[in-house]
């Protein structure tokens, strides 16, 4: 039924309720029910007249007229006129009201008898008697039954009215007679003296001011009656036409608006029921205090009218409350519907939602534990979709509940209790039959997990029987009875029948499961068919009987012959050649043994390999499942905790301070997920059949391992956030809901777990892989790996830096940090500051950019867990561009100098153990080299510049020519001290004996690019003397010297076609020999070999072109790189100057 008809049928029905209500009102009821057949015009004529007391209270107050309730001998009511000095100064229109408002106060059948008018004039004059009767005759409204006059008291007056009215009588015409009386007594004749106030002699109760109030009284309460009625009246037809809303706020608003105004009108019956009650009781006072008292006419009427006024009243309450019941109750039904629309749009809306989520449950699983996690899912699913089945089948009930009790709506309401009942119906039933599904899923993997575990316990058996102790007869049968005894276990493991697991279970197999289960199968042939090889090899083993080896006996090494052979010499030969033929046999069978020992040996080989196998089979396995385990751990940290806190449902057991700190709590553990569930879990699966090459998938991603970088960082916020809100009521009721033994920290400490287990797995690969395809792989993706592992470990104490000023990513990549001791040594320093330096180390944490080393002091927090981790406080930093080291200080091999801007600033740094030192020195190493690689590609731009456009300088004592090839040798000279500057050994280049002097400022010269290719190198204090014989001797070229260099180049042409060398190798040359070769190490190899000198010279110089070295000043004069010189100004200058110095 359409909600128009609804809404229409109900107003309808209102409609058919309201004319009986107005009725009702109204008073208009049938005579049969109403035998007294009082007219509701008595009640209500002041619809006629609207003349009340209240109005004229002023008028009636003076008494110039009354009605005081005495009736004439036919019932006739008597208006008593009395004596009022001022009658003619009355106002007509008073008067006219006055008269108007007491004639309309009796019945109407008592009014169309007429009345009888007592006109009181005894203390009057004639003129006045004849003026008052003449004005009343001419204002009466009513009919008259009779005039009483009582005429002056006065002789005179009482006479002359008896003669003016003799003879005036045609002045007082009027439609009754009027009979002058001269005493009271005389009209007592008239009237009975009961029926006449005191005033007049008789005995009626009279107060004018108790009728006054008394008719104000009941006038108000008929107006209050009537009021309320008009009141009722409306309001009624105002709800009976009021179209029910659409809505449930708007019906509820209705009717709480109604059902206010329904409360005022009851408030208001109420008043006007008191009101009467209590005039009634006021009028049946004197009865209650005197039962012998006898109410008078008027007293009658008055408490008639009363009791009238208060049972129509009563009647119209009585309607209204039944008129309101029915409004009331359609109302209400109307707000039921209205929210049970309302609800079963939520509720269908969240069916919706629950039947399509549960629709999602459509994978199977892959494994025991993916099932098992499915089913755990939906068992969490469903119990989290109880309330919503509950709640919909509560709705559908209610609905019912409507239907029964005659709802007005029952058309509408029939239709959405079937969808509802329906709905929940289905739900149940898919969900039972998904649980179905995935118990025979679970039942399924169980048989190939079982298969397999069989036949990993199989090839184990296999790898683990020694081939050594098969070669005998028992060690054979020993190992015939192990396989035998396996393969009896098999009964209860394997797979029998493939098509019996297909037609079984073929509801749930899908293209990856049944391609599961085949690679299981298969898997199981080829187990038994490796074991049926091994026994039929056993059993040839344990069948074979054992021949010893028998000796053979040596051959002789001549045999002489002689041209006249006796017997006895011929015996000989003959026996000679017997013994040739039996060593021959004998040869032939130990050739036969040996060929079937090598065999053996080649199987040993074999075994070792499937060994080797079967362990790396291990190891996949165990990487594969721990990857699952892991990502199913995210998944359940991230559904169950951090989606929770976004519930507006679990929002109230979070605390304020807690609110929108998700990101802080769990970091980019989204992002991890992602990685690993999308990406690295499905590349891993990819190598389960091939595990040697498994380095190759982490070499694909290692980029995206990083993301632990960031996760890592965050930590120590998590952490401390965990640690104030550990307690609270949200994590608890997560905890609960998720069944965890383990509280969240313990989650939330996973990728930090996991990104250190890779590094242990890839070892236990390698060790297994060694001969393998992948090792390199292998190798390279544990490097990167612990790479990986160390930059976490080094951000992590990145971030602890305090009162750094600038960016730190800036400074380029965080290479290397550490704790040291250090001293410093600064030139401009006081003497004794410099002093107390060198013997007061100072505790410092360096941090190495690519772009500048960091010296901060290390601070130790107190706390637990990450917030114990120390920070560091920023002291300084040195620019890389303007750094050079000293590799060696004499006395400690644990030091090393940084020093700065030409050894004006000097730290000597002392690592916890050589290996850390050289760790440090080697890393450094690598930065200046790389600034000086690309500040010689600079500069040699630059050098072919000049050279197009300067002369080379020659010298008066030799050729052109000869200078050249001097000027080449030095060239080549001082790339090999520039190279020996990235070595091992000194890191000084040569100097002349003038030590005090420096390099003086010349003009441009076709060396200053390359002399300014050098990286900056530190003197060292303590090897200066050193230095210097290396520097000295006068001698105008550089020579090779023995020592340990770096190769900058790749070399693959010695002399030895085994010795090659590539670019970063550390060789050492150890002596020069003959036709200019130098005798070189490779000590990364440890292969030796001859090179010639100019090759050297390249190697280890990084020079693709000779220039010539100019000693213009002095022949004798040797060269050195700039000690203050750095990259940075080597790369911004386009030449550097520089001088020989005289020897």
């Amino acid at each position: 039924m359409s909600q128009r008809r609804l809404l229409r049928e109900g107003h309808e029905s209102h409609l058919r309720i309201l004319p009986r209500f107005i009725q009702i009102l109204h008073g208009r009821r049938h005579p049969r029910n109403n035998p007294r057949q009082i007219c509701s015009d008595e009640i209500m004529h002041q619809d006629i007249i609207p003349i009340y007391a209240a109005d004229i209270q002023d008028q009636l107050k003076k008494q110039f007229a009354y009605l005081s309730g005495g009736r004439g001998g036919d019932g006739c009511p008597v208006i008593t006129f009395p004596d009022y000095p001022a009658f003619s100064e009355i106002p007509e229109k008073e008067f006219q009201n006055v008269l108007t408002y007491l004639t309309s106060i009796p019945s109407l059948r008592d009014a169309g008898i007429g009345f009888i008018l007592v006109i009181d004039r005894r203390q009057d004059k004639w003129t006045s008697v004849k003026a008052s009767i003449l004005r009343i005759a001419a204002s009466f409204p009513g009919n008259l039954q009779l005039v009483l006059v009582l005429r002056p008291t006065g002789f005179f007056h009482r006479a002359l009215s008896d003669i003016a009215f003799k003879f005036n009588k045609d002045e007082f015409k009027m439609k009754v007679p009027i009979i002058m009386l001269g005493s009271v007594s005389e009209l007592q004749g008239y009237i009975d003296k009961t029926q006449l106030t005191e005033d007049l002699g008789g005995t009626l109760d009279y107060c004018h001011n108790r009728w006054l109030s008394r008719r104000t009284a009941i006038e108000g309460f008929a107006q209050k009656v009537k009021q309320t009625a008009q009141i009722l009246q409306s309001f009624g037809t105002e709800l009976a036409e009021t179209e029910l809303p659409n809505d449930v706020q708007s019906t509820s608003s209705l009717l709480a608006t109604h059902t206010e105004k329904k409360d005022k009108m009851k408030e208001d019956i109420r008043l006007a029921v008191e009101q009467g009650d209590d005039i009634l009781g006021s009028i049946t006072k004197p009865v209650t205090e005197n039962p012998e008292y006898k109410l008078n006419q008027d007293q009658l009427d008055n408490q008639t009218t009363v009791e009238r006024l208060l049972a129509q009243l009563h009647e119209t309450e009585t309607a209204f409350d039944e008129f309101w019941i029915k409004h009331q109750q359609k109302l209400e039904q109307c707000l039921h519907l209205r929210n049970f629309e309302q609800n079963f749009r939520e509720v269908k809306a969240a069916l919706d939602i629950v039947s399509e989520r549960l629709s999602a449950f459509t994978d199977v699983g892959n494994s025991c534990s993916h099932v098992e996690h499915i089913l755990k899912d939906l068992a969490n699913f469903e119990e989290k979709s109880c309330e919503t089945i509950a709640r919909a089948r509560m709705l559908a009930s209610e609905g019912d509940a409507f239907i029964q009790s005659n709802h007005y709506a029952v058309d509408s309401i029939i239709p959405k209790c079937s969808e509802l009942h329906h709905l929940c119906d289905a739900f149940t039933t898919e969900t039972e039959q998904r649980r179905n599904l995935l118990n025979k899923s679970l039942e399924l993997h169980g048989l190939l997990e079982k298969s397999m575990k069989w036949c990993d316990e199989g090839i184990y058996l296999l790898a683990s029987q020694p081939v050594d102790k098969c070669q005998s007869q028992d060690g054979a049968e020993s190992a015939l009875q192990e396989i035998e005894k396996f393969l009896d276990t098999g009964a209860g493991n394997k797979i029998k029948e493939l098509n019996k697991i297909y037609r079984e279970y073929a509801h749930i197999l899908n293209e990856d499961l049944k391609e599961h289960v085949q690679k299981v199968f298969q898997k199981q042939e080829s187990m038994e068919e490796m074991f049926q090889k091994r026994q039929i090899s056993l059993k040839k083993l344990a069948a074979k009987q054992t021949r010893p080896v028998q000796p053979v006996a040596p051959r002789p090494e001549a045999f002489v012959k002689s041209p006249c052979t006796s017997p006895g010499l011929q015996r000989d030969y003959v026996s000679n050649s017997e013994s040739s033929a039996l060593r021959k046999v004998n040869y032939r069978k130990g050739k036969s043994e040996m060929t079937e020992l090598h065999q053996s040996r080649g199987g040993s080989t074999m075994d070792d390999e499937e060994n080797l196998a079967v362990l790396r089979q291990h190891v996949i396995n165990e990487l594969i499942e721990t990857e699952r385990a892991y990502v199913e751990e995210l998944l359940c940290v991230l559904e169950g905790y951090a989606a929770e806190m976004d519930n507006p449902l679990m929002a109230h057991l979070i605390s304020p301070d807690l609110q929108n700190k998700k990101d802080i709590l769990f970091g980019n553990m989204e992002e991890i997920y992602h990685f690993h569930n999308r990406i690295f879990l499905r590349e891993l699966e990819n190598y389960i059949e091939y595990p040697e090459l498994v380095g190759r998938c982490f070499l694909g991603q290692m980029k995206d391992f990083q993301i632990y970088e960031k996760y890592c960082q965050n930590k120590p916020r998590s952490e401390s956030l965990w640690r104030q809100f550990s307690d609270s009521v949200f994590f608890q009721e997560c905890q609960r809901k998720l069944d965890h033994k383990l509280s969240l920290d313990s989650y939330l400490l996973k990728p930090v777990q996991r990104i250190t287990k890779y590094q242990l797995l890839l070892k236990e690969m390698l060790k297994y892989s060694k001969n393998c395809e992948g090792a390199e792989d292998l190798q390279e993706a544990l490097t990167s790996i612990l790479g990986i592992l160390k930059a976490v470990n080094d951000s992590m104490h990145q971030i602890a830096i305090t009162g750094y000023d600038g960016n730190l990513n800036e400074l380029g990549k965080l290479l290397m940090q550490g704790s040291f001791n250090v001293w410093t040594d600064h030139k401009k320093g006081h003497s004794k500051v410099k002093d107390l330096a060198r013997f007061k180390p100072m505790q410092r944490h360096l941090f190495l950019h690519e772009k500048a080393v960091l010296f901060c002091k290390k601070r130790e927090e107190n706390g637990e867990g990450y917030e114990k981790a120390p920070s560091y406080s920023y002291k300084h930093s040195l620019n890389m561009a303007a750094v050079g080291i000293t590799e060696n200080v004499k006395g400690d091999a644990k030091k090393f100098e940084i020093w700065y801007n030409a050894r004006e600033e000097v730290y000597i740094i002392q690592a916890p153990t050589p290996e850390v030192k050289a760790t440090w020195v080697n890393e450094i190493r690598k930065v200046l080299t790389s600034q000086l690689q690309a500040c010689r590609e600079a500069s040699q731009h630059r050098t072919l510049e000049q050279t197009q456009s300067l002369p080379l300088p020659t010298s008066s004592c030799t050729s052109p020519s000869r200078n050249r090839i001097r000027n080449t040798k030095k060239l080549e000279e001082r790339k090999a001290d520039l190279a020996s500057l990235e070595g091992s050994g000194t890191t000084v280049a040569p100097k002349c004996p003038e030590k005090d002097k420096g390099w003086a400022k010349t003009s441009h010269s076709l060396d200053a690019s390359e002399e300014n290719d050098g990286w900056s190198s530190a003197e060292d204090p303590l090897n200066s003397s050193d230095a210097e014989e290396e520097g000295g001797g006068g001698g105008g070229e550089m020579k090779l010297t023995p020592g340990k260099y770096t190769v900058v180049t790749d070399y693959e042409k010695g002399i030895s076609e085994e010795f090659t060398v590539k670019s970063g190798d550390l060789v050492q040359l150890i002596r020069e020999g003959e036709d200019g070769l130098w005798y070189v190490k490779n000590l990364s190899t440890g292969r030796e070999g001859w090179i010639p000198a100019n090759n050297v010279l390249m190697l280890i110089g990084n020079s693709k072109s000779a220039q010539s070295l100019s000693s213009s000043e002095s022949g004798t004069a040797s060269s050195t790189l700039s000690t203050s010189s750095s990259c940075s100004d080597s790369c911004n200058a386009s030449s550097t100057s520089f001088s020989d110095i005289k020897g």
